[in-house]
């Protein structure tokens, strides 16, 4: 399969592999982070303290939507990885019309699910009065436009599951410029309000997607899908489903703890609500490399687990633990020192509460950065691998650590106990996850070994 755009990441230097397939992948992360900071900022300095707080207390909604999307279509990514590093041209063809065919039946009833539930889940979530029609006007326009957040993610993942981190990097930084001028445009020039940050986010994602499809047909000819690339038998689908829809369960789950933590948050009020907000934009910030890395695993060891390199697996995932526990100590102690420079790029003069809030939240989870790390790591190592229901498991444990400590702490230690949530989530998700991955390169070596056995003894024999 020869394409000078794609990666095999089944021979060379497994760190070398990493650290060239992550540094375009972790700028990518970090520039469709930006879309969500320029919100954010944007609004914050722009439209006030409430319309910020507005915009935050509905990322978890749209996390739970996105994520759904992005979960399903990495998953879809997964199969199309695999298939590459077996040399099938033919089965990758395959694999990419059926992940088209299944994302198109998702986005559309994603889209009439979220619409439907948007204004309940605000509700739910004892949303305060003050910033209600804020909250809905900008989260209805965000789920209004999943489908270009979905486009985007499914050619991205496909382009990565070849090895290519570099092209998806491109628009992204295209977009993102876009983004900043629409959002000036929209809320100072036009007094939009926050209604003009979600539009300006919506609308570059999508000219993203169309850039990127175009560039896409244009120049990887193994994507120029032909009619009978569409005739594909049910596994394929079966595939695609049974890696893609835990996938997307672990982040609609990882989600739903969001949102209750959210829910327990919205009673401090919303000068706490914007605190929290410019809190976790910052924490997303950081802990991009750790995302990456994760993204890094799921191709690497799908490429691997076709081409039957399992002690490559095992050499990659070692080798990239390693670096994560290093950028994590950088990260953790980048939050402590500089938290409050964070904070002040979305608050205009923050109250000395603000800033205390957001620095203790902060402060909580630069201590248990190393876990979230590896949570990364070992759960797309294992669906790469072909495991997705471990990993959807531990989000499940996620999940009720979290709610448990929102709702249970915060009545004897007040915020602490929010700030506490996430790092206690994370630890009790990591250990699973870890454990699950080392009994799972364990067996698929004594399978290779195996078989080297059995391979020998014939020789022998004949």
């Amino acid at each position: 399969m020869k394409n000078d755009m794609t990666n095999d990441m089944t021979k060379g230097s497994p760190v070398k592999l990493i650290l060239l397939f992550s540094i375009p992948l972790l700028i990518g992360n970090i520039f469709q982070q930006f879309y969500s900071m320029v919100d954010t900022i944007i609004v914050g300095r722009f439209v006030g303290v409430d319309a910020l707080a507005a915009v935050g207390s509905t990322g978890s909604m749209s996390f739970l939507v996105n994520g759904f999307a992005t979960g399903l279509t990495s998953g879809f990514a997964v199969l199309v990885s695999q298939r590459f590093g077996a040399k099938d041209e033919k089965g990758l063809r395959k694999a990419v019309s059926s992940a088209l065919v299944l994302t198109v039946i998702s986005v559309i009833v994603i889209t009439l699910i979220s619409l439907i539930s948007a204004k309940p889940l605000l509700r739910l979530m004892n949303t305060p009065e003050n910033i209600m029609g804020d909250a809905y006007t900008y989260i209805k326009i965000i789920y209004g436009g999943v489908i270009a957040t979905v486009a985007y993610n499914l050619i991205a993942s496909i382009l990565r599951a070849l090895g290519d981190s570099k092209t998806p990097l491109y628009f992204l930084i295209v977009s993102s410029v876009l983004n900043v001028i629409l959002d000036l445009v929209f809320i100072i020039n036009f007094n939009m309000g926050v209604a003009g940050a979600a539009y300006a986010t919506i609308i570059s994602q999508g000219v993203s997607a169309i850039l990127c499809l175009i560039y896409t047909y244009k120049k990887f000819s193994v994507l120029r899908l032909k009619r009978e690339d569409f005739k594909v038998k049910r596994k394929y689908y079966n595939k695609h489903l049974k890696i893609g829809i835990p996938m997307a369960l672990q982040f609609s789950i990882t989600a739903i703890g969001i949102m209750i933590v959210q829910g327990a948050l919205n009673i401090f009020g919303s000068d706490i609500i914007a605190s929290y907000t410019a809190a976790s934009k910052a924490l997303q910030l950081v802990m991009q490399p750790a995302i990456t890395f994760g993204v890094t695993m799921a191709t690497y060891c799908g490429q691997n687990l076709g081409a039957r390199e399992y002690i490559r697996i095992k050499e990659g995932v070692r080798a990239c633990t390693k670096i994560s526990i290093i950028t994590s100590l950088i990260a953790g102690a980048t939050l402590i020192l500089l938290g409050k420079y964070f904070v002040m790029m979305f608050i205009e003069n923050p109250t000395t509460e603000i800033l205390a809030s957001a620095q203790e939240v902060l402060n909580y989870a630069a201590i248990f950065f190393i876990p979230l790390g590896l949570i990364f790591i070992y759960r797309n190592a294992l669906q790469g691998i072909g495991d997705s229901f471990v990993p959807m498991m531990a989000g499940a444990y996620e999940l009720i650590a979290r709610a448990l400590v929102a709702f249970i702490l915060p009545s004897f230690i007040g915020f602490t106990g929010i700030c506490l949530s996430d790092p206690i989530a994370w630890i009790v998700a990591a250990v699973p996850l870890g454990f699950t991955y080392l009994k799972r390169i364990k067996k698929l070596l004594k399978n290779e070994e195996d078989s080297y056995k059995e391979v020998k003894l014939v020789d022998k024999l004949s």
